[in-house]
Parts: structure tokens; C-alpha cells; sequence
């Protein structure tokens, strides 16, 4: 959850009793606090039958701390964590419990430890859909944390039968795209869920491309460089079914030399948030252009994906691969070190797309060859080796650039092998490697002859 409501005990004994253990932990370098507890303000439902739901939904999480300095672990299994269905409300929701957690639908107790964290594992409680419950049936539940003395803080949870579900309209790839052009795409979204998306988040994330403009109600955090815009539109309310588009379009400028990029538009409902594994990074001005605005659309024909997903751009150019011709002299039994080079002659970056294929004449016998280190003092071979062949993964080159694979081998009788460039395996259907228009280059040989 994204919304989470903290409360921490306050009076008189409260402050008399923080005076007294501050003073006891003056000597330890540590200081208590008061105790707290922290549960999210709203929790959506998933309605009783229903086995679809936002992507990634974060269980409904509970932490409390009873302020007091403990050394090493998470102090003793000697608190209580209460959770009530108050009145007027066990018609929507009703209570799950599991580890050290004892009680009925509507009332649990759990013995938890001084820092108290739901995730742990070690006993919990979560609210559900009652039986009967419908969508937009609410009730609250309350959540009481006591440490050993009596001491209690409490926090309230509005429990909403049905879940916002906000998809994004998404396209697998975009070609033909002129390098250096401008690329116009809206935002869609629409709502599947039961209840109304109350208010939206939206982050657009960059490869290879730039924000031609920046917009005045989204943050572009520093840390991304610019690449990352984190957008809020905390009044907007889609409807269970309704479709929005966010205006104006996106405006994305295309780099010159690459090949391939890809952005990615991820959307949520902010009192739901992003789910158990999303985060958006925080800070970052504000754009100086217009505030993108959502409009009421007619429903969109397109693939949907919940909470969004990644568009590759396949921009409209190639990259001119070459692999040189290596000759090596001397009788069988010499030993021989050699480069095999190869060079991307433009006019793109086509990324870490190809392979060079090494076929060794016949007769050689491999001394060395070239090492990657998985860990610390852990290597490997960095070719694939099957049989008499080393096929070799090339890095993303930028035109003009070369990279060179070193080899030490004994040589053989006079012969030839061989040395084919080749497209790595598609990474997905949009994929068209280095569209190499000469392919001619793409074939050399290692020759072995004798000494001179």
C-alpha cells in the first residue's frame, strides 16, 4: 500500500515515560521513542470468487515497535497485536489469521515481539471480503499494538470490498521509425476493477531515447538522468470500466545512431500503489512544458497490460558487421597467439546483437582462450565451445568500434578454418538483428601456413 496511516502513543505518561527511559539509555548511546504502529489507510478486497486482481498486489502489511531499545533480534515474543471488525462492518469484511494468532472472523489476537513486523511471517492478520460482501461494501478495522506494560497505540484501516484494476494500452514494438525523428505516443488507461481508481500514477522509463518535452505535473529524478518521468494526478477518478487517455502525447526523440530502444508506461491507482515489487524513485524537478491532462475516451481496441509494460522501437537503419582474415605461420606443434577482429562499420548501434562463430582448422589445439569472471576469483570460458567450435557473444559496438577476442592455440598441418558473424536468437518477434545489407564480410578464414 502506498497510503499507511502511524500513530504513536501521546500525554502525560507518555512523556514522563519517554523522560525516564531516555535517561536509563544515556549510558548505552541509544535512546527509546514511543511506541508505534503503522497499517494502511485504505486496503482494497478481493472480492469472494474472483481470481483476477491488480499485478502484483501488496499483501495488507502491519509494523509496530514498542519504542524501546533492544540488543540484537527483535526483542521478546511478550506483546500483543489486536485486530477488531467494528461494528457495522462484518457484513463487508471479515479476518484471516495464521501463525501465533488465536480469535474469530471478527476479532484476533496475536503474541508478536517488541518490534513487530506482518511480513515476518511469524503470525498475522488480514482482512477479506465477507461472504454476501459486494463491490463498494467498506467497513473499518482497527488494530491495537499493547507492549507488556499495557501500553497501547492503535491505527484504523478503511477495508473497501473490490480492487481498482488499471491496465495500460501497450504495443509489442513500433518500426520503421526514421533515426533521429520524434515519436508520438498517448497514454491509455482504462480501469477493469469492481471500484473506482482514485486518484492515478503513471512513470515513463527511457532506453535510448529522449523526452522531447517535459511536463509540469510529472518529476524527473536526477539519478535517471532524465530518462524517468514520475507523474501524479491525484483528483482523477476513473470509473469501473471507463477508458482515459492522457494528453498531450508523449513526445519522444529517437537517437541518431541507435538502432533499438524501448520505453516502458507503467500506471497505478495511488491509495493502491505499485504493488509488492514497484518503486519509483523519489525528487527530481518538475518539466517546464504544458501538464499532461486525462480525457474521457471511448473504449481503445489494443492489447491491455495490467500496470503497464515495454514498447521496443525498431528504429529504420543497420549496422555493417565485418570480421577480419587471420593468417598464421609456422610448423605443427607452434604455438600461436591471434586476434580475431571484428568491426562495426555503421552507420548504427544494433546493441549486443551478434555472435562470432570460430571454427579452428583442423589440427589446432586450444592453449588458451578468452576468460569472463562470474566472481571473485571465478572464471569461465567466455565462448561456448560444442566440438571443434567457439562461438563468441559481441558486445553492443558503436560504429567505427572493433573488439577483439585473443586466442592461444597450437597449430596443425597447413589448412583453413573458418569465421562466421551470425544474429544472436530473436529476443521476441519485433526483433530483425543488424539488417547487415553485406553480408559478404560476414565470412573470413584462419589460415595456417607454413613457417616462412
Amino acid at each position: 500500500m502506498s497510503s499507511y496511516v502511524l500513530r504513536r502513543a501521546t500525554g502525560v505518561g507518555a512523556t514522563a515515560a519517554l523522560l525516564l527511559t531516555a535517561l536509563t539509555a544515556c549510558g548505552s548511546g541509544a535512546t527509546d521513542k514511543a511506541p508505534s504502529i503503522t497499517a494502511p489507510k485504505v486496503f482494497y478486497l478481493r472480492p469472494v470468487g474472483d481470481k483476477s486482481g491488480p499485478e502484483d498486489k501488496a499483501p495488507f502489511g502491519v509494523s509496530a515497535d514498542d519504542g524501546k531499545v533492544h540488543t540484537g533480534g527483535t526483542g521478546a515474543v511478550d506483546h500483543t497485536l489486536t485486530v477488531d471488525v467494528l461494528p457495522g462492518a462484518k457484513a463487508a469484511v471479515v479476518l484471516h489469521k495464521s501463525g501465533n494468532c488465536t480469535g474469530s472472523s471478527t476479532h484476533v489476537t496475536c503474541e508478536v515481539s517488541a518490534e513487530y513486523d506482518s511480513a515476518s511471517g511469524a503470525g498475522s492478520v488480514s482482512p477479506v471480503a465477507a461472504k454476501g460482501s459486494e463491490p463498494g461494501d467498506a467497513g473499518t478495522v482497527r488494530l491495537t499494538y499493547a507492549d507488556r506494560s499495557g501500553k497501547k497505540v492503535t491505527a484504523r484501516t478503511r477495508a473497501v470490498v473490490g480492487e481498482p484494476v488499471v491496465e495500460v494500452l501497450t504495443a509489442e514494438a513500433v518500426g520503421g521509425v526514421r533515426p533521429g525523428a520524434v515519436l508520438s505516443r498517448p497514454i491509455v488507461v482504462r480501469n477493469t476493477g469492481e471500484v473506482p481508481v482514485s486518484g492515478l500514477g503513471l512513470q515513463v522509463g527511457l532506453e535510448q531515447l529522449e523526452f522531447e518535452k517535459r511536463y509540469a505535473n510529472c518529476r524527473y529524478p536526477g539519478i535517471h538522468r532524465g530518462h524517468t518521468a514520475v507523474c501524479e494526478f491525484p483528483d482523477l477518478r476513473i470509473a469501473p470500466g471507463e477508458t482515459v487517455t492522457l494528453q498531450p502525447a508523449l513526445r519522444l526523440r529517437t537517437n541518431e545512431t541507435e538502432m533499438y530502444a524501448s520505453f516502458n508506461s507503467e500506471a497505478w491507482a495511488l491509495d493502491l500503489g505499485q504493488g509488492q515489487y514497484g518503486s519509483h524513485p523519489a525528487g527530481g524537478d518538475h518539466g517546464d512544458g504544458p501538464a499532461l491532462r486525462a480525457e474521457a475516451v471511448a473504449a481503445k481496441k489494443g492489447t491491455y497490460a495490467k500496470g503497464g509494460g515495454w514498447t521496443h522501437v525498431v528504429l529504420d537503419t543497420h549496422a555493417d558487421y565485418s570480421v577480419s582474415d587471420v593468417n598464421l605461420y609456422g610448423a605443427p606443434g607452434t604455438e600461436r597467439t591471434f586476434k580475431l577482429t571484428v568491426r562495426n562499420n555503421g552507420p548504427a548501434d544494433a546493441g549486443a546483437t551478434e555472435q562470432l562463430v570460430f571454427s579452428p582448422a583442423p589440427g589446432m589445439t586450444m592453449v588458451k582462450q578468452p576468460m569472463s569472471e562470474i566472481d571473485e576469483d571465478v572464471r569461465e570460458p567466455f565462448c561456448k565451445h560444442r566440438g571443434a567450435t567457439y562461438t563468441c557473444d559481441l558486445d553492443a559496438l558503436e560504429p567505427g568500434r572493433t573488439q577483439d577476442f585473443t586466442f592461444t592455440m597450437l597449430l596443425g598441418e597447413p589448412g583453413a578454418g573458418t569465421l562466421t558473424l551470425r544474429d544472436r536468437a530473436p529476443a521476441g518477434g519485433w526483433y530483425a538483428g543488424d539488417r547487415d545489407p553485406d553480408p559478404a564480410d560476414d565470412e573470413a578464414v584462419i589460415t595456417v601456413r607454413p613457417e616462412r
